[in-house]
């Protein structure tokens, strides 16, 4: 409870072939130190395409089938999003899948419309709180990160414990808004007195768009714990439930906190 410790996986994908992407994977997670949670890009078996027509999986296919098989034999909690299709609606969908092979999942609710990901995607109406280990966790994807009401601590307990301890953003961040990418985490750790964990891909995908990585871990004060450069990298990094208190009662800030509704 005290401490948990997250593996992030920044990586190139293989454009389109989700077999080859899932072997990478595979591979890259058995070769990890050992973590509590592993982390993937957005989309992390086809790259961020607009062709959910030709590429999505049900939650009975075999990517879902691939992460319960990864979870429970490496015994993590392992996450990233996919495209999904369900009741006739396709969906980047964020799956936590956990080691007893049982999951949750998240809907992206701000699409991409720059990329033209509203013509084919569904956008989600509700947000995703896991609880791990005495930690709460609030997952995202990717544009969601411009959006600071989505995450915004709306209320604490008494001691200011808040609703969430942890951030987690999957993402396919254009290197050109890199600068943005890396100042967004920050932003959003400071403001929910929070950690935020913000995964990206590197590579070029094939619609010609380069990704420079930056994955990042920051702590409840803002302060950069861990950032990748632009290679493909694998990195495990311990956060602190301590830490994360003592900020909470040293600066109370959430005392002060706006109270407001979200329309969804």
């Amino acid at each position: 409870m005290g401490t948990l410790s997250v593996t992030t996986i920044q990586t190139p994908l293989h454009w389109e072939d989700p077999p080859t992407n899932l072997a990478m994977l595979a591979a890259k997670i058995a070769a990890a130190p050992a973590a509590t949670v592993v982390v993937l890009p957005e989309m992390f078996n086809t790259g961020f395409s607009m062709r959910p027509s030709v590429l999505a999986e049900t939650m009975n296919g075999p990517t879902v089938q691939w992460m319960r098989h990864m979870a429970m034999q490496h015994r993590v909690v392992l996450c990233g999003s996919l495209m999904v299709a369900e009741s006739g609606h396709y969906l980047n969908r964020l799956v936590w899948m956990l080691p007893t092979g049982q999951s949750g999942h998240y809907d992206k609710r701000h699409l991409f419309a720059y990329a033209g990901e509203d013509e084919f995607y569904t956008p989600g109406h509700k947000k995703c709180l896991a609880s791990l280990n005495g930690w709460k966790i609030n997952l995202q994807v990717c544009y969601d990160l411009r959006f600071p009401v989505w995450s915004r601590q709306q209320a604490t307990d008494a001691d200011g414990s808040g609703l969430y301890d942890l951030l987690v953003y999957v993402a396919n961040w254009p290197a050109k808004r890199g600068h943005a990418w890396r100042t967004l985490l920050q932003a959003r750790a400071i403001e929910n007195q929070c950690y935020v964990v913000g995964v990206n891909r590197v590579g070029q995908d094939g619609n010609g768009i380069a990704y420079d990585g930056d994955t990042m871990v920051v702590d409840p004060l803002g302060t950069v714990m861990y950032q990748a450069g632009s290679e493909a990298t694998v990195a495990t990094t311990t956060l602190s439930k301590a830490h994360l208190t003592e900020v909470r009662q040293k600066f109370p800030f959430w005392k002060d906190g706006d109270r407001f509704e979200l329309a969804v």
